[in-house]
């Protein structure tokens, strides 16, 4: 049986462990918005697409991908969809 002198581990130090995320899947509403939020730019279809394949399985990293990707292309000139319904 190992001791903590064997391991080289002092007794009084403390492990610190990093929180772990769990992978929620996004609800059909929240893949909307995911997917309204990426449509306000003109954005490759396949970036679209692969958001919401990853959202099917975490949201939350959907929603980094398209906050990184986004970003990404803040410093490129956008061009802004706008609606019907909002322009009267």
């Amino acid at each position: 049986m190992a001791d903590s002198a064997t391991l080289n581990i002092p007794v009084t130090q403390k492990i610190e462990f990093e929180d772990l995320e769990i992978a929620v899947a996004a609800t059909e509403e929240e893949s909307v918005f995911l997917a309204e939020k990426l449509t306000q730019v003109a954005i490759p279809l396949e970036v679209l697409l692969q958001a919401l394949d990853i959202a099917t399985y975490d949201k939350a990293a959907a929603f980094r991908y398209a906050e990184q990707y986004l970003s990404k292309t803040r410093k490129r000139k956008w061009i802004i969809l706008k609606s019907f319904s909002n322009s009267r």
